[in-house]
């Protein structure tokens, strides 16, 4: 099943149900208001929402042409926000990129943090350049929106708390960062508003490529029109969902409407390219001693979409412009 949120002048939108191919919508008004009621209520709202979405591939009920456009973040403002980093090849280039060595507990213990979540951006929302000096970077990742998820959540249980899944864009503004991480207190500004794919899907939608709290799909990311990644999501995602949802849950329960990301999708083959710049810069110093690939500049695009088996876009596309603020 898929479902989005349409803008329709309200600060959390209209809920909508799209069809298996991501082209006609119909309203879940009837059903839940909006996304964060729909998982507020969800053991009575998602059986509606799934005889709703039956009839919408059955033409059984009027609907219209999706307009990615006219669409925000699935979930236009989240309980929470919190984003991994799983994916152990990005945490290393990275890290060597401003000279700092990853943590002891690398391959023990998640890296996570906990970013914005009441300002969040649609798939097609432009992204302000506020000063080029920062460093502005993309960075492709999967997120899972979690049900009301108690403290203690084991990774065997994680599953049963994880409703949907999406793409993000997890910007970074790349300058920013060291001097945040010299007062030892994380990220703060050196991260804007991330931006969300059109449609979140429930786990079924996924059917084998959902392995373990893995997707086993490839990211596709096109960057000023070039395919920069076809990066594989499943096999080098170090932790996956379950075994995020329970870390985060050692100490404290999430309430429904809270979003965890994979952190940034990376694998050691470079033929598979790249989710962000920051690591294909680190590869130039590596190969060639000097940095060459500058940060995002007004006017540059970049698009990010998961690809079926069949080569069918999962959650529809990320497409954003950097433009002057």
């Amino acid at each position: 099943m898929k479902l989005a949120t349409r803008r329709d002048g309200t600060r959390d939108g209209q809920l909508i149900v799209v069809n298996s191919e991501g082209t006609r919508w119909t309203s879940a008004d009837g059903i839940a208001t909006n996304m964060q009621s729909a998982l507020d209520h969800w053991s009575e709202a998602e059986p509606a929402l799934r005889e709703l979405a039956a009839a919408l591939d059955a033409d059984e009920v009027d609907s219209k042409r999706v307009d990615p456009k006219r669409l925000g973040p699935p979930l236009p403002r989240a309980y929470e926000w919190i984003d991994g980093s799983a994916f152990l090849n990005h945490v290393i280039l990275v890290r060597k990129a401003r000279n700092a060595e990853p943590p002891a507990t690398l391959r023990t213990d998640p890296l996570v943090y906990q970013g914005g979540s009441g300002v969040l951006l649609g798939p097609t929302d432009d992204v302000e350049m506020a000063d080029p000096e920062w460093g502005l970077d993309f960075e492709a990742e999967v997120c899972a929106i979690l049900g009301d998820t108690p403290r203690g959540t084991t990774a065997a249980e994680a599953g049963e708390h994880i409703k949907l899944f999406m793409l993000v864009n997890d910007f970074t503004w790349r300058n920013l960062i060291p001097r945040e991480l010299a007062k030892s207190f994380g990220f703060f500004q050196s991260k804007p508003a991330s931006a969300f794919s059109p449609f979140a899907v429930t786990p079924d939608e996924l059917g084998g490529a959902l392995q373990g709290g893995r997707i086993h799909l490839h990211m596709r990311n096109t960057y000023n029109g070039e395919v920069v990644g076809n990066v594989h999501a499943g096999p080098e995602m170090h932790f996956g969902f379950h075994e995020l949802v329970e870390h985060i849950c050692k100490t404290r329960a999430f309430t429904a409407g809270s979003i965890l990301g994979s952190g940034t999708i990376s694998n050691e083959d470079r033929a598979a390219g790249i989710s962000c710049l920051a690591e294909r810069r680190m590869i130039e110093i590596i190969e060639s001693g000097a940095a060459i690939t500058p940060f995002m500049s007004v006017g540059d695009t970049i698009r990010i979409e998961m690809l079926d088996a069949d080569g069918h876009s999962v959650f529809g596309a990320i497409d954003q412009k950097v433009v002057e603020a």
